[in-house]
């Protein structure tokens, strides 16, 4: 069971957030995250995004994914809705930033991302949604707003207390780079787009 570990003042581009750090222990070098906007009505309902971690989006602005751009819609969005980010260390749908860079080159040699996974022994995404459930009710969240495409997010609501009201959708255009992972998203995935 993770635990809140520390939170500070964070000021952003996006607005005034204060930042909480999530882990089993308080020696964890990479927590789990939420950005919780200063102005956030915890009791009300509340705009939240759940984010995988995407060094490769969200850091180097790759464009084999949508990650990035999801990041900074959400981010505009939050600003907008005074909600919360929360930012999971999951890298490449759970299997790592090693893996995944091997996934890339899979990729490269005709497999797509679902394929690549599998190829490398893995599911095809292997994220637990539950940590985000146990931060939310950690800060008080009882009713949200979710900002996703993803029905695997959608579905973690299902048995939680936290009442899901709505979903937020995010629409990223597709661009050459991306155009064949974006459909396997939808198609293998699910995705919503």
């Amino acid at each position: 069971m993770i635990q809140r570990q520390v939170q500070a003042k964070l000021p952003t581009k996006w607005g005034d957030y204060t930042i909480y750090a999530y882990a089993d222990s308080e020696h964890e070098k990479q927590p789990h995250l939420a950005l919780v906007h200063r102005e956030a009505d915890l009791k009300g309902p509340v705009t939240v995004r759940i984010h995988s971690e995407c060094i490769t989006g969200d850091l180097f602005g790759s464009r084999r994914c949508d990650c990035g751009d999801q990041f900074i819609q959400s981010m505009r969005i939050l600003q907008e809705k005074r909600g919360i980010m929360i930012y999971l260390r999951q890298e490449g749908r759970g299997i790592g930033l090693i893996n995944k860079l091997e996934a890339y080159n899979l990729q490269d040699q005709g497999m797509d991302t679902v394929e690549a996974n599998v190829h490398l022994g893995f599911e095809a995404d292997e994220r637990d949604y539950r940590i985000a459930l146990d931060m939310l009710r950690d800060l008080g969240v009882l009713k949200i707003e979710l900002i996703t495409n993803n029905p695997d997010k959608i579905a973690a609501f299902d048995k939680s207390e936290i009442d899901l009201l709505a979903r937020i959708p995010l629409v990223i255009p597709a661009h050459s780079e991306n155009e064949d992972y974006m459909k396997i998203k939808k198609k293998v995935m699910g995705h919503l787009l």
